[in-house]
């Protein structure tokens, strides 16, 4: 592994796919910061998803948006959550949709609220009911105002207690009517004041 560090990043680039999938876990954690930065895209496929699950979060934090671009569906649901933590927004819209959709809910609840806020809609709206469960009250706080209005109503009916309360005054107007249609009776209750207050006549009905 000290041999490993100590390859300067064009060496580390001219390494073949081969040689990349050849590394050890042991070799992969010693990598620095400036060497995962310059790995490729060939490289970063190359990578076992026992790699993957390896890296450190400031070697994630390390991969070029390209880099990540190049992660498969295979390898993410292989990340550790502190690796997903520490994804960043321009990271986190560099992945395919097939990758975000291929994340397990306990990956899901680590993202950060950055990451969230770079989901598309579409990616939002596909998100499983597990996932919606296991949305966080921050997570949930940072949702844009047009995923809000993504979410499907058989996602809708997923959200704890805890996260429907967590949604801000500023979200609630992008409910439609539909969505809040299908809220169950305990989800109605979770409800607050402010919330209640920063819907239109329409929406208060829809309840």
């Amino acid at each position: 592994s000290g041999q490993i560090a100590a390859l300067s990043t064009d060496q580390v680039e001219a390494l073949t796919s081969t040689q990349i999938g050849a590394l050890t876990t042991g070799q992969i954690k010693a990598l620095t910061t400036a060497q995962i930065a310059a790995l490729t895209t060939a490289q970063v496929a190359a990578l076992t998803t026992g790699d993957i699950a390896a890296l450190g979060s400031a070697q994630v934090a390390a991969l070029t948006t390209t880099a990540v671009s190049a992660l498969t569906t295979t390898q993410m649901p292989a990340m550790t959550t502190a690796g997903i933590a520490a994804l960043t927004s321009a990271q986190m819209a560099a992945l395919s949709s097939a990758d975000v959709l291929a994340l397990t809910t306990g990956q899901i609840a680590a993202l950060s609220t950055g990451a969230i806020l770079a989901l598309t809609t579409e990616e939002t709206a596909a998100l499983s009911t597990g996932d919606i469960a296991a949305f966080t009250t921050s997570q949930i706080a940072a949702i844009g105002t047009d995923d809000v209005a993504a979410f499907t109503t058989t996602q809708i009916p997923a959200f704890t207690t805890a996260g429907i309360a967590a949604f801000t005054t500023a979200q609630i107007p992008a409910f439609s009517t539909s969505q809040l249609g299908v809220l169950t009776s305990t989800q109605v209750a979770a409800l607050t004041t402010a919330q209640l207050g920063a819907m239109s006549a329409e929406q208060f009905s829809a309840l």
